[in-house]
């Protein structure tokens, strides 16, 4: 098919992504099935782990920013008696000698995942590639230079205990957006004293979408083969759980510009917001022309109070 006549991709794809591939080699993989190289991904996962990937094609890409912002959940395998420089298997050091991982009950565990639900202060792995003084600490990392990385506030949701093996303890975690599973297991093994990696990382959801509904690659190119893959994606609305005012179509092309909003401008609004929340800006037909703050409660009677601003423009879309 020419350029031309191409069908263009414009939505969220839920993607599968298997072990052994960066994320960046999965948007490279899709980009080359559907001959559209505006795609791009929501959330890293690590080459050694699987799982959901969210990928934002077309249209969709604005709204990455928002996607990267919701929480996660993983399911978990970490292996205890030895220690690795990466927190994960690929840099297990190999003249170590295992130590025994610790027998410990169900009550035993569950005070151990204890330390680590709620607000916790994490160091980030000095192999991640966050950027410290405009280099990625794993550069630094592997020519040896010694960085001090960064310490941030994350926030653990659940942690539960999925089954424990020994060595191999298995949990579940819902977590806060820039939280390292490896951190965790890492710290797990300096606080039991045996030293402990994670051996293996799926990723179950992010917000509420989740890996039961995303597609592998073979998946991907046969729909897209078969001209039936625009049915797969998913719409803003689907992905972002956020409450709508729907507007004129009189005013419609003034969101361009970032136009205020007035009363008379607003045909209805959807769903439950308060002052502060991420909402649509939706046209009459319901498509999202923009997100933004809402300025104003769902609830208020916006004819009766005098209000000097009610949507605050974040990104628009169209």
């Amino acid at each position: 098919m020419d350029r031309k006549h191409r069908k263009w991709y414009n939505g969220i794809l839920l993607y599968n992504k298997p072990i052994g591939c960066t994320s960046h080699d999965a948007v490279t993989s899709v980009r080359k099935v559907i001959g559209q190289r505006r795609v791009g991904h929501a959330g890293t996962l690590d080459p050694l782990a699987e799982g959901l990937l969210v990928m934002c094609i077309g249209r969709a890409t604005k709204i990455v920013r928002f996607l990267i912002d919701c929480d996660k959940t993983y399911e978990a395998e970490i292996h205890l008696g030895k220690k690795s420089r990466t927190y994960d298997s690929e840099g297990l050091y190999q003249d170590q000698m295992p130590k025994l991982a610790p027998d410990m009950d169900d009550a035993e565990l569950d005070e151990l995942l204890s330390h680590y639900r709620g607000k916790i202060k994490q160091k980030v792995p000095v192999y991640s590639a966050v950027r410290v003084n405009g280099q990625r600490l794993y550069h630094a990392a592997r020519k040896g230079i010694a960085v001090e990385t960064p310490v941030r506030e994350v926030e653990i949701k659940e942690l539960t205990l999925l089954d424990y093996q020994k060595p191999l303890l298995h949990v579940r975690v819902t977590c806060s957006s820039g939280t390292y599973i490896r951190s965790i297991a890492h710290d797990i093994g300096r606080r039991l004293g045996c030293g402990a990696y994670l051996s293996r990382l799926k990723r179950t959801s992010v917000g509420h979408l989740t890996l039961g509904s995303a597609l592998t690659l073979p998946e991907i190119e046969q729909l897209h083969n078969s001209g039936r893959l625009e049915g797969q994606l998913l719409s803003f609305d689907r992905v972002l759980p956020y409450g709508a005012i729907k507007v004129t179509d009189r005013f419609k092309p003034y969101v361009i510009s970032g136009k205020d909003i007035k009363p008379k401008d607003i045909l209805e609004l959807e769903g439950e917001f308060t002052v502060g929340d991420n909402i649509f800006l939706k046209d009459s037909n319901g498509q999202v022309l923009a997100i933004g703050t809402a300025e104003f409660n769902s609830t208020q009677q916006l004819e009766t109070e005098k209000l000097e601003k009610l949507f605050s423009y974040t990104r628009v879309l169209n």
